[in-house]
């Protein structure tokens, strides 16, 4: 990192005036973090702490980078390269703690922020918020106590503009707490770029155990969520399920589509744990097996049953996933489901995927 001599420093290309550390340079910082064209058709990004020592952690696509201090300021900073397209969530971790970006009005949830490159594309629908501000819960609950899985969730549905095909939406949890899935598909459906919907926010216990190529999950949403979501009172067509999963929950939704079609041929995937087996799991390099997974060897041996309609979604900068990923996708298609695909400007990272995840639920229910 080449710290330029001058009262300034290294801040100033970032468009920071003032001397670092004093009021008038903090007053500044807001809003970050500052992206400046690298030279090499990416980016380098100026994150800023103020206080102690720090460090930047980001969700699934680099390591943590070290803060350096600002002479004998308060100020601590990174100049992190970052290829073009990319959005990602971040936080800062300083002593025990875990923090949002304090100049950073997009949050994820209290400890997170989310960053953009500019060439990054637009997520029409998701508003800004912060990472303090609490999102709107639906107020429909369905409490579920299953026998097959164990245990007690509460899942939230919500009738976005009065409701419609139910779109099961796998980690749940995340969409209902750290991104704003309820107002984005509001917004959404009142533009006119996804019908009318139910969505039903599924929480998950145990990601492994429910997400992995079992029966179990899908045995207990047929036989015991959806009827609890037929009888509390929100219009909902069950007759025209989408089920949208990341990451494992991709993989499930896949499996389902394949074991459970009665149940479940509409998909939205993004990022599908593919490379999974039940052995992968305990593997010191889980990617590092067969390339496709269980689903590929599944998919060469049956094809895929008549009716699925599927989207496939990828973060651009997930290489490791990519082999996995576009193998599935092309045993999918040639086992004649239709099948979509596309590559979105991030790595294994819901800030990322959320665009897609509109878009696909309108394309699977097309």
């Amino acid at each position: 990192m080449l710290v330029p001599d001058g009262p300034q420093g290294p801040f100033a290309p970032f468009g920071l005036p003032g001397t670092p550390g004093t009021e008038a340079f903090w007053a500044a910082a807001a809003p970050a973090p500052a992206c400046v064209p690298s030279g090499d058709g990416g980016w380098t990004t100026l994150f800023l702490w103020r206080g102690g020592p720090a460090s930047v952690e980001f969700e699934s696509w680099a390591e943590p980078v070290t803060l350096v201090r600002w002479r004998d300021t308060d100020c601590w900073y990174a100049e992190v390269p970052m290829p073009a397209r990319l959005r990602v969530t971040y936080r800062f971790r300083a002593g025990d703690g875990s923090y949002a970006d304090p100049f950073n009005p997009v949050g994820a949830g209290g400890e997170r922020s989310i960053a953009a490159t500019p060439d990054a594309p637009a997520q029409p629908h998701w508003p800004v918020v912060g990472a303090d501000d609490v999102l709107p819960l639906p107020r429909t609950r369905v409490r579920w106590a299953s026998e097959r899985l164990g245990g007690r969730r509460t899942v939230r549905v919500h009738p976005a503009g009065g409701g419609g095909p139910v779109v099961l939406l796998l980690d749940g949890d995340d969409w209902l707490h750290l991104h704003p899935a309820v107002t984005a598909f509001d917004a959404a459906v009142a533009a006119g770029d996804v019908p009318p919907v139910t969505l039903v926010f599924v929480p998950s216990k145990d990601r492994e155990a429910e997400f992995g190529c079992r029966p179990e999950l899908w045995e207990a949403v047929r036989d015991e969520l959806l009827p609890l979501v037929a009888e509390c009172g929100v219009t909902a067509d069950l007759s025209r399920l989408v089920v949208v999963g990341q990451s494992l929950g991709g993989l499930s939704a896949l499996y389902a589509a394949l074991e459970f079609p009665e149940l479940v041929s509409r998909v939205a995937c993004q990022s599908g744990s593919f490379w999974w087996t039940p052995q992968a799991v305990d593997l010191p390099d889980p990617l590092g097996g067969p390339v496709g997974g269980a689903i590929a060897a599944r998919l060469r041996e049956r094809p895929a049953p008549p009716g699925l309609r599927i989207a496939f979604d990828l973060g651009e900068h997930e290489t490791r996933m990519r082999a996995h990923c576009e193998l599935v996708e092309e045993l999918t298609a040639r086992s004649g489901a239709a099948v979509r695909t596309s590559r979105s400007a991030s790595g294994h990272d819901r800030a990322g995927w959320r665009q897609a995840l509109l878009r696909d639920v309108a394309w699977a229910l097309a």
